[in-house]
């Protein structure tokens, strides 16, 4: 079957055997495809090659052949970002987290906005922080392993000023004031929560408290294997003495 005229994000491109690449992208009708782009390597440069660069928004043509296409043509349509730094790592991470927990050939247009959105922000600087605790939010919607953030999974309101352990099946679920420090440094707090519903940043203290509880629903969902992201930004922290937004 022939594929024309679908916009979609590069998210990763590796070598295949000698010339060619195995690109995996995010399709606004198609969801996650993976192509296969031969003859683009190698000592000349190709026309197709510059267009495949992560980040880039393509138009292409593929024949799709079980699990992997043939990539026809691509075309780009903007100037991909060019992030440095943290913004790079964070690049890489929303990537990853589209690699391993979208599936294939499943249209997901939300999933499609949220990481237009997300790259936006990537290129014009805004906080990183919030920018990734907003992807990770619609990326479990999309999927369809989201929650309600106003309401615990008993269906009590959020109390703001209680904090929540997030649990990947029932959602928010209050911590008792006794709690250990452990469970209590994964939780977010409620005012966290709230404002991530209304898609409001919260104050620093709370926004941070959103990390390490929505880590540990992606972590549900992934399985025994991490990302590799987690853990080039846990090498990065142990090199530099702030914490990375992701």
């Amino acid at each position: 079957m022939r594929i024309t005229d679908e916009h979609a994000f590069v998210l990763h491109a590796r070598p295949w055997r000698e010339t060619s690449l195995l690109v995996e992208l995010l399709g606004e009708t198609h969801g996650r495809i993976g192509v296969i782009a031969r003859g683009v390597q190698g000592p000349k440069k190709h026309v197709l090659r510059a267009a495949l660069q992560p980040l880039q928004r393509v138009r292409l043509d593929f024949e799709q052949r079980g699990e992997l296409g043939r990539l026809v043509a691509a075309e780009a349509l903007d100037a991909a970002p060019q992030p440095a730094g943290d913004a790079m790592l964070a690049a890489f991470y929303i990537s990853e987290l589209v690699l391993r927990l979208a599936p294939r050939h499943d249209p997901l247009p939300d999933l499609f906005d949220a990481y237009a959105r997300t790259r936006e922000c990537l290129r014009s600087g805004e906080a990183l922080a919030w920018t990734l605790r907003r992807f990770e939010r619609d990326l479990l919607d999309a999927i369809g392993f989201g929650f309600s953030l106003e309401q615990d999974g008993d269906g009590e309101a959020i109390d703001p000023a209680a904090r929540y352990r997030l649990d990947p099946e029932h959602g928010p679920r209050r911590l008792l004031s006794d709690r250990g420090h452990d469970e209590r440094s994964h939780a977010a707090t409620g005012r966290a929560l709230l404002a991530l519903a209304r898609d409001t940043p919260p104050p620093p203290d709370d926004l941070a408290s959103l990390r390490l509880a929505l880590r540990a629903v992606l972590s549900h969902h992934l399985g025994a294997r991490g990302l590799k992201s987690w853990e080039m930004i846990g090498d990065l922290n142990r090199l530099k003495p702030r914490n990375p937004a992701a």
